[in-house]
């Protein structure tokens, strides 16, 4: 019975998991077809195998360091959120726009994307380090967390959830 029950459960989990995926699946190419498609990121398709090679690191080890950098990027999103947040609120008061902690922020994540190899990671972070427009920078924040959720959709949705629980609490 209580096997029963575990399978139930693991297939629901899968069954999520694989919605999960598709709808940001659609965000993504919606994005990167769309506003961001100047960027060229609709076509890339990330291989582990080049940072096993240029780095000379183990395919296990590097896989467990981009399952780090899905978790590390879903959890930025709230902390770059809250950034965009005040920086948009400064401008509505007319002040000075500071983005020092937002491009902080996006800079120690390029180091990770660079590191690993993560081709449209690099594009976004970038974008997020030097554009000034409130509202692309957010589409860019949006495009680096759907990219980052392709690259190991279980991994973030275990981390989404991890953090909507945290939260609830």
């Amino acid at each position: 019975m209580f096997n029963n029950m575990n399978r139930d459960k693991e297939l629901s989990k899968e069954k999520n998991i694989l919605e999960f995926l598709n709808k940001n699946s659609v965000l993504c190419k919606r994005l990167l077809n769309g506003k961001l498609k100047h960027l060229e990121a609709s076509e890339y398709i990330y291989s582990a195998d080049l940072a096993v090679d240029e780095l000379g690191l183990d395919s296990d080890l590097v896989h467990q360091l981009v399952e780090d950098y899905v978790i590390q990027i879903v959890k930025s999103k709230t902390i770059f959120l809250d950034y965009l947040e005040r920086l948009k609120k400064s401008k509505l008061r007319d002040e000075r726009l500071d983005y020092t902690n937002f491009r902080e922020l996006a800079h120690k994540n390029l180091g990770v994307a660079r590191n690993l190899r993560i081709r449209d990671a690099e594009k976004f972070l970038k974008e997020l380090m030097t554009k000034d427009d409130l509202d692309y920078l957010e589409l860019c924040l949006e495009a680096l967390i759907v990219c980052a959720i392709k690259l190991k959709p279980k991994c973030a949705y275990e981390a989404i959830k991890l953090i909507e629980v945290k939260n609830s609490i």
